[in-house]
């Protein structure tokens, strides 16, 4: 008999906090992360708001002989992975040998490694580009480093859907306990504040170009105008329950119920777009209704198109005002693969507290959005299941349904 999926333990690196308490308390306060971007010089670009993780100092976090073969998204991501066994109480060591698997989900990999490689290419000659480049720039380097770092055999692998890829890569997870591995890491982290990262969110004409950072990004707002990129993520640990108990856990943040993914038809087509449908099959898989649903955590594209085919699935689904609407997102940026990571580990923490995280710099939803969006303060509510949606560049949905753990 397959026992439930759980989460046993959580490691965030945000852009308005760093570790998982100081994140929840910044984004309880609407406190955000965004601001000019520091990284590079953003100036030529009609883009300049980004949310940074500015507070990071990586030889603090890392060994020294990584630092030379990683970059600020891969540090990122092995702190945020240490962090997470810590908080699950996992000693890999005293594990299975094959017992951990990792599972992250990547966009275009570790960039910023590969720019400066490219620069000494080209300004300096092939001697002095690093052995490292081989790997280091890799959509895989995530899955891998913490693999290496922490001697696990489990089954790994990488999800590549964009900002849908934190959700996809959780849902594998929880296919590979389901299938008798005791626990799996996952989520995802992703830095891609360079310029070899920012040319190509520009080109999509989706990114805001307004450069106040408290109305640069405003998802379903009247006057929403794009999105503002950031960085970061969370990584997850997700665990067979009978496996946690039998090795003693202390705590479960919520339980994984319901996953699925769905591809948007070709445009022009004249068939819907999927986010509906993933929202469904994802509570079909829980064997839940709408009506169990207690708060969704929207994708909030911040594009008054995606808003739109958003808001209306969500009031198709739920009714108008059907259900409390949050996008915290707001206070950090759109985290390209990290994000959907880090909206599921707010959606257990707003589970195990019982209130909603607010919509930050939002005033009130346009109204014909018809949903009840949580704007200003965090809202108290007795919250016992949440729903996380996502959608990546390229039609990518994903939907996860997560239970408050009994």
């Amino acid at each position: 008999m397959t026992t439930a999926t759980v989460v046993t333990g959580l490691g965030i690196t945000a852009p308005n906090g760093l570790g998982t308490e100081d994140f929840w308390k910044a984004t309880l306060a609407g406190e955000s992360g965004l601001g000019p971007v520091t990284r590079f010089d953003a100036g030529q670009y009609p883009s300049r708001v980004a949310g940074e993780v500015s507070d990071y100092v990586a030889e603090e976090h890392i060994p020294s002989r990584l630092m030379p073969q990683t970059d600020h998204m891969t540090r990122l991501a092995l702190t945020a992975a240490d962090w997470a066994l810590a908080d699950a109480g996992i000693n890999p060591e005293e594990m299975p040998e094959f017992g951990i698997g990792v599972v992250t989900s990547a966009s275009g990999g570790a960039v910023e490694f590969g720019q400066r490689e490219l620069e000494n290419l080209w300004s300096k000659g092939k001697e002095y580009v690093s052995a490292y480049q081989s790997f280091a720039w890799f959509y895989a380097v995530n899955t891998g480093q913490i693999s290496i770092r922490h001697k696990l055999r489990g089954p790994s692998g990488v999800l590549l859907t964009e900002q849908a890829g934190g959700i996809d890569a959780i849902g594998q997870a929880r296919r590979h306990v389901r299938k008798g591995f005791p626990a799996v890491i996952s989520g995802g982290v992703d830095a891609a504040i360079c310029p070899w990262g920012w040319v190509p969110q520009i080109a999509s004409g989706l990114m805001s170009t307004v450069n106040d950072p408290e109305r640069a990004y405003l998802p379903f707002a009247a006057d929403a105008s794009g999105y503002v990129p950031g960085e970061g993520g969370a990584i997850l640990i997700v665990e067979d329950e009978r496996s946690a108990r039998d090795r003693g856990a202390t705590q479960v943040y919520g339980e994984i119920v319901g996953y699925a993914a769905t591809l948007d038809p070709a445009p022009g087509s004249g068939r819907p777009p999927g986010l509906r449908r993933a929202a469904g099959n994802a509570l079909a898989d829980a064997g839940l209704t709408p009506a169990d649903v207690d708060v969704v955590f929207a994708d909030a594209a911040g594009t008054p198109a995606a808003d739109r085919a958003e808001a209306e699935a969500l009031a198709g689904l739920f009714g108008p005002h059907g259900v409390p609407v949050t996008a915290p997102k707001t206070m950090t940026g759109r985290l390209l693969a990290g994000g959907a990571a880090l909206d599921v580990a707010t959606a257990l923490l707003a589970l195990r507290d019982g209130v909603i995280p607010p919509t930050a710099h939002v005033t009130e939803a346009a109204p014909e959005h018809r949903i009840d969006l949580v704007t200003g303060q965090a809202r108290e509510a007795r919250l016992r299941t949440a729903l996380v949606l996502a959608r990546g560049h390229g039609g990518f949905n994903a939907a996860l349904v997560v239970r408050h753990a009994s």
